[in-house]
């Protein structure tokens, strides 16, 4: 795929995080920047559909109330079909991770990385620092 047919990847990433994980939580953000069959593996899961991610990221929010993701930088690849973020994402605890509900602020960081395919993005691999927090709130905890 040609650069020229290619959306400005680190614009599209930006956009979905500013949009779907800002503080607006506008889901329907989904539909316009994602393909149709989106994935994104993260945790060890595949999650694949635009509707089955909507509802994923809606099931997050809902136990990371508040959450906001901060993209600290973005790389994107020399052909134009590939982005990576270094991100922080932050909110209050509303049992992230199957652990207690305490309304704390919480943080982790991650990486994602793009593929870009139609002008949208079209799949994302996610790693993310979910173990530290979870041990960290685990650890508060007990």
């Amino acid at each position: 795929m040609n650069a020229n047919n290619i959306a400005d990847p680190v614009q599209l990433a930006l956009s979905f995080l500013e949009r779907v994980w800002g503080p607006s939580h506008d889901l329907n953000a989904i539909d316009e920047l994602m393909t149709e069959d989106y994935t994104i593996t993260t945790g060890g899961a595949t999650i694949t559909g635009r509707n089955e991610f909507k509802e994923w990221v809606r099931t997050f929010q809902q136990k990371l109330a508040d959450a906001i993701t901060v993209s600290h930088e973005t790389i994107r690849s020399e052909a134009g079909d590939r982005v990576i973020s270094r991100w922080i994402c932050s909110g209050k605890n509303n049992g992230i991770f199957g652990l207690p509900a305490d309304g704390r602020n919480v943080a982790f960081t991650g990486i994602a990385i793009w593929s870009v395919r139609d002008n949208r993005l079209a799949a994302c691999w996610v790693e993310r620092s979910a173990l530290e927090l979870y041990q960290k709130i685990k650890h508060d905890h007990s």
